[in-house]
């Protein structure tokens, strides 16, 4: 197995996972590009502009970024984040994600005009009104005899 190239600090690591510390650390640049922008507009001016349930979903996935942020840094430090109680905190996150998923996806979801509907199961079981042509009429009964 080939050594990389040693790194800043002196330490010699496989090339295999040069592209996946290449890939973290350029994740890491754009959660940092990312939190700058948001600490560059004050927290009040920013749900200024939203509506409260755009501003449930702000809260929720700032504090589940947080946390996950949290969980990193807890497998950096040899800690198994799986017996923390950051894992709790996560699944309470999500579970309140879909309870707001699930406002929103009833928001988008088309209202009943039931008006529409009525008129729709009317016109879907209508049936004709019987012929009132008396010829009509014998023709059908002469029809029947012959059958039975």
């Amino acid at each position: 197995m080939e050594m990389a190239e040693e790194d800043n600090s002196g330490e010699e690591y496989p090339n295999e996972i040069h592209d996946y510390l290449s890939a973290f650390e350029k994740s890491l640049g754009s959660v940092d590009d990312m939190l700058k922008t948001m600490m560059s507009v004050s927290r009040s001016e920013l749900l200024e502009k939203l509506d409260p349930l755009e501003q449930a979903k702000l809260d929720l996935v700032s504090a589940y970024t947080l946390n996950s942020i949290f969980w990193v840094y807890l497998a950096t430090q040899g800690i198994n984040p799986k017996d923390h109680p950051v894992k709790q905190e996560l699944e309470r996150i999500r579970t309140y994600m879909n309870r707001v998923k699930e406002i929103t996806d009833k928001k988008m979801a088309s209202k009943l005009d039931k008006g529409a509907a009525a008129r729709f199961v009317r016109n879907a079981l209508w049936e004709p009104k019987p012929e009132t042509n008396p010829k009509m009429k014998a023709s059908a009964k002469a029809k029947k005899k012959k059958t039975n």
